[in-house]
């Protein structure tokens, strides 16, 4: 088999593009095109408690999950914040967990450490890659160890039931992401299938507004500054660590912070690099979490900025080049406290009466 690194044009590894980034993005997204993603990691979970188990750790609904079926969760600090995200399919037999590369061991040693005496074993499998695609392309060398395609279908498209979305633009444009990951054995031969790199992905997701744990997050992240309750969160389906802030935060408070999207000024012709600082009036009030170049947009990042914002503020990100920035608002400054409280009078305060 010809890997991806071995094709005519790649440039790095996994390859970022083979020669023509924007070409290859708009492949991408009209379907004709494959990511390699063997950067990214595998964990499986086996045993009749696999699904109730990890629906009791985490922040989605899982126990009723069918085979074949797609999901995604988050694995939350006791005090809300974001450690580990998790793209779940399951046949029947085996819950697939497809996780960023440097997830892996961490996590897998984690949840190996949680079983206790529940009927699950905890795997880190050798013998499949993943790649990406929007559409089928890939379906037909999908691995099925037990009869059931490894297919994630992204639900990012729509809310998904008990999740609730912060953004309140009228046509999301995550409504036509149609990405999904695709399990592959090792010794399966996808080079007939064409290829396009890693920054054509990070272009098309960005555009979608779609979170992603190597990038978005860091050791603050909680899910509603990221609209992560859209796809990843529960509100309804009882106590998992971290749940107590999940609902306080949605029913009675505000995130602290807000992600949004930035159309930078390309006339330097130069792109900030992530992590850069975004400064309003010279203060910094947040920072670039991801940059691309897009077929139809030009320069475009996400970032994540403090509450306060005025979302009609012009921005600007610090770099070799300070760069102008115009937001586009993702999650809004009064998101949060979703919960219709009585304002009850104090204690020995006089009613009015009329």
């Amino acid at each position: 088999m010809i890997s991806f690194t071995e094709r005519e044009g790649a440039v790095g590894t996994p390859p970022q593009h083979y020669g023509n980034p924007l070409g290859e993005q708009k492949a991408l997204a009209a379907g004709t095109a494959i990511v390699d993603l063997s950067d990214r990691g595998i964990i499986t979970v086996t045993g009749p408690d696999r699904l109730t188990w990890l629906d009791s750790l985490t922040s989605q609904a899982l126990a009723k999950l069918q085979p074949g079926e797609s999901a995604e969760t988050l694995l939350l600090d006791p005090t809300g914040r974001v450690e580990h995200s998790m793209r779940i399919v399951d046949d029947g037999v085996t819950a697939w967990l497809l996780v960023d590369g440097e997830q892996v061991e961490k996590l897998s040693a984690w949840l190996d450490r949680m079983r206790f005496m529940l009927r699950v074993e905890v795997a880190v499998p050798d013998g499949y890659v993943t790649v990406g695609a929007f559409g089928e392309l890939a379906d037909a060398v999908a691995a099925t160890p037990n009869d059931v395609p490894l297919i994630w279908n992204d639900p990012w498209s729509s809310v998904v039931a008990g999740g609730h979305q912060y953004s309140t633009t009228a046509e999301h444009p995550g409504a036509e992401w149609t990405y999904r990951e695709v399990l592959v054995p090792r010794d399966v031969d996808l080079s007939s299938l064409p290829a396009a790199g890693s920054l054509a992905l990070e272009a098309l997701r960005i555009a979608a507004w779609r979170p992603r744990l190597t990038t978005e997050v860091d050791e603050r992240s909680i899910p509603h500054e990221l609209d992560w309750l859209r796809s990843a969160v529960h509100l309804n389906k009882g106590c998992y660590r971290g749940q107590e802030t999940v609902a306080k935060v949605h029913n009675l408070g505000h995130p602290p912070r807000r992600l949004v999207m930035l159309h930078l000024d390309g006339s330097e012709g130069l792109l900030p690099a992530p992590g850069s600082e975004v400064l309003r009036d010279d203060a910094v009030v947040g920072r670039v979490t991801s940059v691309a170049l897009h077929h139809e947009f030009g320069p475009i990042a996400l970032a994540v900025i403090k509450r306060s914002v005025d979302p009609a503020a012009d921005l600007v990100v610090r770099g070799e080049v300070d760069v102008a920035a115009a937001q586009e608002t993702i999650v809004p400054t009064d998101a949060g406290a979703e919960a219709n409280v009585p304002r009850i009078p104090r204690l020995g305060a006089v009613t009015r009466q009329r």
